[in-house]
């Protein structure tokens, strides 16, 4: 039986943002320690941060900034959330992020059901969340949308159908979002375990190996590049 990542190679590009935009009018974001320009914004301001978004989408003429699968990024450093004593830092981001201003339509990559959903709340979490399930050629597997808008959580219902390129749910703003400027954080998920509505997606190194083969590269689907 062919890998799900070779399946996902031979299907066409999705989208999981607002059709209407082209894959043409998106550019690539570093956001990742090696970026040392980063130093100079307050990553804890959301306001800040999305200045700093904008202003690389107007110079390169997009509307959509995209990248952080197997990021090291120093994003999470005050959040107890990735850094409690008891636990080896997680710094590594292990989906993508697509920016791009709050109540963009966000949509379903593939037809699927809802397997769960709920608001993660606090600091540097996802805050609304919505997780599908899908099946193709015998492989199940889930897709997760994170940092979305509480009325994209209001009505929703386990089981409820989705079909490819159906509009969803719309982004959420700082104030539900965990904090952040506002994004789309895309994820593959093969085995979700006992998780209902919430899964990592951000992980230590020494979790890296597992990370990186439970969850496959979301360009293998989106096939921005």
């Amino acid at each position: 039986m062919p890998t799900l990542e070779n399946l996902f190679s031979r299907l066409e590009s999705v989208k999981v943002i607002d059709d209407s935009i082209s894959y043409l009018q998106y550019t690539p974001i570093n956001l990742s320690v090696s970026n040392v320009g980063l130093s100079k914004i307050d990553m804890e301001n959301a306001g800040d941060f999305e200045t700093y978004v904008e202003n690389i989408l107007q110079k390169n003429e997009a509307k959509v900034a995209f990248g952080g699968y197997n990021e090291v990024r120093n994003l999470y450093k005050s959040s107890l959330l990735f850094n409690d004593e008891a636990r080896e830092e997680r710094n590594i981001h292990i989906g993508m992020d697509l920016w791009i201003k709050s109540g963009t339509p966000i949509l379903a990559a593939l037809d699927g059901t809802v397997h769960g959903f709920g608001f993660n709340a606090g600091k540097g979490n996802y805050g609304p969340t919505i997780i599908l399930k899908h099946s193709l050629e015998n492989h199940v597997f889930y897709t997760l949308y994170g940092h979305l808008s509480m009325e994209s959580i209001a009505e929703i219902e386990i089981g409820s159908l989705f079909k490819k390129g159906q509009q969803m749910a719309t982004l959420g703003n700082p104030s539900v979002n965990g904090g952040y400027s506002p994004h789309l954080h895309f994820q593959i998920i093969k085995k979700i375990e006992d998780y209902i509505g919430d899964y990592p997606g951000v992980c230590s190194k020494k979790d890296l190996d597992y990370y990186l083969e439970n969850c496959p590269d979301p360009n293998l689907l989106l096939k921005i590049n």
